[in-house]
């Protein structure tokens, strides 16, 4: 007989539903083959089954992060497959999938993601998937990537912050029109990074697309207002109207926004929803629990594009994502962009500072690098943050697990309790608590706005294919080693 390994609680998410739950997993093959609801004893199991009640914590699946910068290769020293895909465990996280920019070379042509491919083998310690990316010039290298096993694609509207080498620059609304014509007919996802400057606006003009400092400040630049009045909404609202407008080049063609930070968006992408525009949008942990009214100066922990912006707008998120009928956010994902501490150019007071290579800068929220740094957090995160907007498990399984996985075309292997799924599951504890410190941040480089943060919800344990790959007792099993699979086989279904 096949050993297997069961996994049982009296509070389990299994099809969207809280309930008691035995989960039963083949070891050699992965995959969930039977599902009891209700906790079953170990003697109702053969002898010797690897069998744990984990009651009363919640058997959640895998967390499926569909927004993640792992750089590698290229820039392994902001961030990797192995570090990263560790910190992701440590969150229940059980698949990221890899954005196509950071990384050298990115991942545009099928080469480049060959090269992804190689550097990622025996570094996974849970599974990852890639996106590929859209620039100007590419449009013959796009069916190619989809056949290589792509999860989607992705393309800038506004400078990407690694264009001034030419590695992933912004693309115009016609290369857009030709990748969509290209695409038009693929089981294939196209997002974008939606902002541009509107034709007509008192933004700061092209300098802005480069980080550069305002022409005309509004105050000082190591103020997070002066930065956040450098990329205002209509920036967002610009570049849905112009994605929007141009989805009829491919009807079909199921189209989303990343990372969506503007509430003044959200008509926009329900209007165009109402019109039958298959579009939808994901926002980010960051946005859902930072505001710029708690922004220090000169604490570029916080700077990322678009930026968060105030209170007010934040509770307007959770409002649109806590609508029970259509709501046009389908899911939450880390944006995992990490870079090395020198280039956020903190001062020194701040938590993740180390000497700036270039003095007089420090503080600057122009010249550093944007990004927000949380894989492997973004659970905790939102259990923190959810607890008085009165979210459920099940509301977090439906943004971080089933959504994420129907977004990247693996509904069929991820993302839910279900038989014949991935035995990939996360041990959730929804009553401790912990600092966010050197130990609780596994990514490569110590550099977070939640450091020193109190975060409710630990993961106790997180199982990939039915084996254990960390839990917060023992810490990983280096002589087991990664088990993550690269997830390659292409996609069939449309979202």
């Amino acid at each position: 007989m096949q050993p297997l390994t069961v996994l049982a609680s009296s509070r389990a998410v299994v099809s969207g539903r809280l309930t008691a739950a035995t989960i039963v997993i083949s070891v050699a093959t992965g995959k969930i083959t039977s599902i009891f609801h209700s906790v079953l004893p170990a003697s109702d199991f053969p002898q010797g089954t690897l069998y744990t009640d984990y009651s009363p914590y919640i058997l959640l699946p895998g967390l499926v992060d569909a927004h993640v910068h792992l750089n590698e290769p290229g820039r392994t020293e902001w961030e990797g497959f192995w570090a990263g895909t560790r910190a992701a465990a440590f969150g229940g996280v059980t698949t990221v999938i890899d954005m196509p920019l950071n990384a050298i070379p990115p991942t545009t042509t099928v080469g480049g993601l060959k090269e992804k491919i190689q550097a990622a083998q025996g570094q996974c310690w849970v599974d990852v998937g890639f996106y590929g990316g859209i620039v100007p010039g590419n449009t013959n290298e796009l069916k190619a990537l989809v056949k290589e096993g792509v999860r989607g694609f992705k393309g800038f509207l506004i400078d990407s912050g690694v264009s001034q080498v030419d590695e992933f620059p912004a693309v115009s609304s016609l290369d857009i029109t030709k990748a969509f014509e290209e695409l038009a007919d693929e089981p294939i996802t196209v997002m974008f990074h939606a902002e541009m400057i509107p034709p007509i606006s008192d933004s700061v003009g092209d300098d802005v697309q480069h980080s550069l400092p305002p022409l005309a400040p509004v105050g000082p630049l190591n103020e997070y207002n002066t930065f956040l009045a450098s990329r205002p909404p209509s920036f967002e609202t610009y570049a849905i109207s112009e994605i929007v407008a141009l989805s009829s080049v491919a009807p079909k063609l199921p189209l989303h926004i990343v990372h969506l930070s503007a509430v003044e968006a959200i008509p926009v992408l329900r209007e165009a929803r109402t019109r039958g525009v298959n579009i939808s949008a994901e926002t980010c942990f960051h946005y859902l629990s930072l505001a710029a009214e708690g922004v220090e100066n000169g604490d570029t922990r916080h700077k990322c594009c678009p930026p968060i912006r105030k209170q007010a707008n934040q509770d307007s998120l959770w409002s649109e994502i806590l609508r029970r009928d259509d709501s046009v956010i389908k899911t939450i994902v880390s944006d995992h962009s990490p870079c090395t501490p020198d280039l956020k150019k903190l001062p020194s007071n701040i938590a993740g500072s180390i000497q700036s290579t270039c003095e007089g800068d420090e503080g600057d929220f122009f010249s550093a690098w944007g990004g927000v740094s949380s894989v492997g957090l973004g659970l905790s995160i939102l259990w923190t943050e959810g607890q008085s907007r009165n979210i459920t498990v099940e509301d977090v399984v439906k943004w971080c697990c089933s959504s994420t996985a129907k977004q990247v075309g693996l509904e069929d292997r991820k993302g839910d309790l279900k038989v014949g799924l991935d035995g990939d599951v996360a041990i959730f504890d929804d009553e401790s608590t912990f600092e966010v410190g050197h130990s609780s941040m596994l990514f490569r480089n110590k550099c977070s706005p939640y450091q020193g943060k109190t975060l409710r919800g630990v993961v106790k344990e997180t199982w990939l294919h039915g084996r254990k790959i960390h839990s917060t007792a023992d810490g990983f099993d280096r002589k087991q080693g990664p088990l993550g699979q690269l997830l390659l086989a292409p996609r069939r279904v449309r979202v």
